[in-house]
């Protein structure tokens, strides 16, 4: 069925990222999405070994000079694109020199989760919300990869609640073997900023439980590895969100 307006955010995307499942795949669904002539933008984070030079990112002026305000503090939205090389793929890069300068994506050195990880999130997501609603394109369907992403459904179902302009848009929700990491205790204030409370996952912060708990805000999950581990397939077995195992690629476009 093509025409449709498909927007991908994900964590990860070939080339920028190599050697991850989550990375192909995302390659894969945006290219073959587009090639059937769907209207298909990606947005991920402009995370400091994405080279700028080797990849081509320019900024977008009139998209970029927003501010997002996170936890009181006001943090600069920059937005960067590039074609998706050999391809007319236009690729969003969410960008911002406090949180995405760093040459490591979510430890440090010694392998200790960053302690800004879920501010991270918070400007991510909504930093993709209201570059969308900039850019004046409303995607039919919204399709999240990675735990930064989970955050987008979040957002769009409290804090966006009112606002109709993504309210036809259909959610899919990719799970994936993420490596689990803790986020900040206080994260529950900096939500509360946002009027955003009551969320199961603040009584234990981290990456999957909010994984998990975006569940309940999406249209429909879908396995992103075909073996989840423990604790995300009890959760997606046991969730009431219409679900479906993991698809080829040649079955996605039923899904939609």
């Amino acid at each position: 069925m093509p025409n449709q307006k498909i927007l991908y955010i994900t964590t990860e995307m070939y080339p920028y990222q190599e050697d991850t499942n989550m990375a192909a795949v995302v390659n894969k669904m945006a290219l073959k999405m587009h090639n059937e002539g769907n209207d298909v933008r990606v947005f991920m984070p402009r995370f400091g070994q994405i080279s700028e030079r080797k990849f081509q990112l320019h900024e977008v002026i009139r998209l970029s000079g927003m501010n997002i305000i996170i936890n009181d503090l006001d943090q600069p939205l920059i937005i960067k694109v590039a074609s998706l090389p050999g391809e007319r793929l236009q690729v969003y890069f969410i960008d911002n020199e406090e949180y995405f300068k760093r040459k490591q994506y979510y430890v440090d050195d010694e392998g200790n989760p960053f302690e800004d990880n879920d501010e991270r999130a918070i400007f991510f997501a909504r930093g993709v919300i209201e570059t969308i609603k900039k850019l004046n394109w409303v995607p039919d369907v919204i399709h999240l990869n990675g735990w930064m992403a989970s955050f987008v459904p979040i957002y769009l179902k409290t804090y966006y609640e009112s606002d109709t302009y993504f309210k036809d848009a259909k959610i899919v929700l990719s799970l994936y073997n993420e490596k689990e990491a803790a986020l900040d205790k206080k994260i529950d204030e900096k939500l509360k900023f946002d009027n955003i409370s009551g969320l199961k996952a603040l009584d234990n912060p981290s990456i999957k439980s909010f994984v998990i708990e975006s569940m309940n805000y999406v249209n429909m999950v879908v396995k992103g590895d075909e073996f989840l581990d423990e604790d995300l397939d009890k959760a997606f077995n046991e969730t009431s969100t219409p679900k479906s195992e993991y698809l080829d690629l040649d079955s996605i476009n039923q899904l939609y």
